[in-house]
């Protein structure tokens, strides 16, 4: 597994991380039929690594894993537009995602100051950590969806 993402990450850093992540197996089967091999981390790694065609192949199956990403992206969208502007939507339909973030913002700003003005105890602390991490990283996802992220491919 280390030779094949040692091969990709130069090439092709998203398939690496698809590779790397949940969905690897699917990725490994993707690279298996774009190069003609069984679906074995090591018969694609060695055929990445003798085909003189490698690059270009793996730009095409990284051009079509951006591609999915975005349309995956964009059904979401379509999704939240379609309910926000319908007439037949109920208006609590409208209502769930703002309320939604709002109720975490507001949460993770009281924790903020609540944590500011007060001291945790000792026998406290890895789990107030891990809440506030928790926090953190929803307050995050909320922005991101709002106000949209960067990729770094």
């Amino acid at each position: 597994m280390d030779e094949l993402l040692s091969l990709l990450k130069g090439a092709a850093p998203a398939l690496a991380t698809a590779v790397a992540g949940p969905f690897g197996g699917a990725a490994v089967a993707a690279l298996a039929n774009k190069f003609g091999v069984s679906e074995s981390v090591e018969a694609v790694a060695k055929a990445i690594a003798g085909d003189p065609q490698a690059a270009q192949k793996l730009a095409d199956l990284e051009l079509e894993y951006a591609k999915l990403d975005a349309a995956d992206r964009n059904s979401a969208r379509q999704r939240e537009v379609g309910i926000v502007t319908s007439a037949e939507a109920p208006w609590y339909s409208k209502m769930v995602t703002p309320a939604l973030a709002l109720g975490m913002f507001i949460l993770w700003g009281t924790v903020n100051i609540l944590l500011l003005q007060n001291s945790i105890p000792d026998g406290m602390r890895e789990i107030v950590i891990r809440m506030l991490g928790s926090l953190d990283a929803a307050n995050m996802l909320i922005l991101s969806y709002y106000f949209g992220n960067s990729h770094k491919h």
